[in-house]
């Protein structure tokens, strides 16, 4: 057995234009902001390999308590590079899926903030039913609403 365990996920880090637009669908989505910070210096580029840099930080938690997406805004050094517009089976890092209540309520609740369905709202057998869905600023997000709960 392994001595140095993993411990937990502690955060999935996205990189946006709008943090206060970001926080705002995910809010919509059910998480709620945890805290708000700016991270600068030196030290914060040795963790990045960015050198000297300044980013607005927003962490988002679940309900539950145990998932967090940390959103960042780079003011220094700009983002580089837009994977916004890549397609479902792009190659890296791509979506966060949430479990919710009632997926067509979720739906027609981000689709007011501007947010599209992918492609449509399916049933899996009768376990789920599942969509993907591009918010504000263009990124994926999967919705899964559990069927039949035992």
């Amino acid at each position: 057995m392994a001595t140095n365990q993993l411990l937990r996920m502690d955060n999935v880090g996205i990189v946006v234009e709008s943090l206060d637009e970001a926080i705002s669908f995910f809010e919509e989505v059910g998480l709620k902001l945890e805290g708000r910070a700016t991270v600068e210096g030196e030290w914060a580029g040795r963790v990045t390999g960015l050198g000297s840099q300044r980013v607005e930080i927003a962490m988002m938690v679940t309900p539950d308590g145990h998932s967090r997406l940390e959103l960042s805004r780079f003011v220094t050094p700009s983002p580089v590079s837009d994977h916004r517009t890549a397609p479902v089976n792009a190659l890296g890092y791509l979506r966060v899926m949430f479990t919710v209540e009632d997926i067509d309520e979720m739906v027609s609740r981000l689709s007011k903030l501007g947010a599209q369905v992918v492609g449509e709202v399916v049933q899996y057998e009768d376990s789920y039913r599942l969509c993907y869905i591009r918010g504000n600023e263009g990124l994926l997000i999967g919705l899964a609403q559990q069927l039949g709960k035992k």
